[in-house]
């Protein structure tokens, strides 16, 4: 139930509603027209069509009427048993607040214990329990599938989690604590720094790193730039640092692509991405079981 900035509020909603019941109420007396009287003929109303098809005045069937009473009865009783007027909590107390944590304790009872029972094993053999990875990919799909995808393999600023290449480190410690705690990745914007020849020269040495080929001058100025600037982070031989969630520049795996235009919009604009923590609203216990899968995903079968 909302709280009101003021009292104002909760009678702007009390008042309209008890009036719209008892007008409701006064309305459907006064045009029941009571009851049916068989020896009496119907008033005509006036109205024919077809030459002999006239409309007549009938009151309306004791059941339909019954109906309508029935309805302003149960509103009246629901009002009072259950929030609905303003600030009245109701006789019973309800809150939709109330009820989802009683679902939550329910749910807690029943599984929690599958969940503690994985938890207490250590990540390598609970990747590869096939039990505990069905648990796992359910809850993969539940939690995941919007940034990683549905078969994990990422997309343009979500990494792939099937492979080899980890950003923060790919050892099941590593993986347990990105869901655990999430991850922040800052990768600065380079253009006012080193200027738009710079960001180019560097861009090109970058992608000649992983195979590409380009025009050896201005790869070889871009290595110095790069040793100057980059290294810091991605390490004097590229290969990245998984202490800064600084990527290999040398495998061809690209987070936000490899052409010529990603690159140069990368070292000139510079990216962020963060990982969300799922560790406060999952519990250790789930994400442990989470983790291990993530973490199977990426070894050989």
């Amino acid at each position: 139930m909302h709280d009101f900035v003021s009292e104002f509020w909760s009678w702007y909603i009390i008042i309209p509603t008890v009036l719209g019941i008892i007008g409701c109420f006064v309305l459907l007396v006064k045009l029941s027209g009571g009851r049916i009287d068989p020896d009496k003929e119907a008033e005509s109303m006036g109205h024919i069509w077809d030459e002999d098809l006239e409309e007549l005045n009938n009151p309306l069937p004791m059941w339909w009427l019954y109906m309508f009473h029935f309805t302003i009865i149960f509103g009246v009783i629901y009002l009072v048993l259950y929030p609905g007027l303003g600030t009245y909590e109701g006789v019973l107390g309800w809150t939709q607040t109330s009820q989802y944590q009683d679902e939550i304790d329910t749910a807690a009872e029943k599984y929690d214990p599958i969940f503690d029972k994985f938890a207490e094993q250590d990540l390598v053999a609970v990747s590869e329990d096939p039990e505990a990875n069905t648990i796992g990919k359910r809850l993969y799909a539940t939690y995941c599938t919007q940034c990683h995808g549905s078969d994990a393999r990422g997309a343009r600023g979500y990494p792939n989690l099937t492979d080899d290449d980890w950003l923060w480190g790919g050892k099941p410690e590593d993986i347990k604590k990105s869901v655990m705690d999430g991850r922040i990745g800052t990768m600065p914007a380079w253009q006012e720094v080193i200027g738009t020849e710079g960001v180019f020269n560097v861009s090109e040495y970058v992608r000649s790193l992983s195979g590409q080929e380009g025009n050896r001058v201005v790869i070889s100025k871009g290595k110095e730039l790069f040793a100057t600037n980059c290294a810091v982070c991605h390490g004097a031989d590229a290969k990245g640092n998984y202490m800064f969630g600084a990527p290999n520049l040398t495998d061809n795996k690209w987070l936000y692509g490899g052409s010529q235009k990603r690159v140069v919009e990368s070292v000139s604009k510079g990216r962020s991405g963060q990982m969300p923590p799922h560790g406060e609203f999952l519990g250790e216990a789930k994400v442990h079981l989470l983790a291990a899968y993530v973490y199977s995903l990426s070894q050989e079968k």
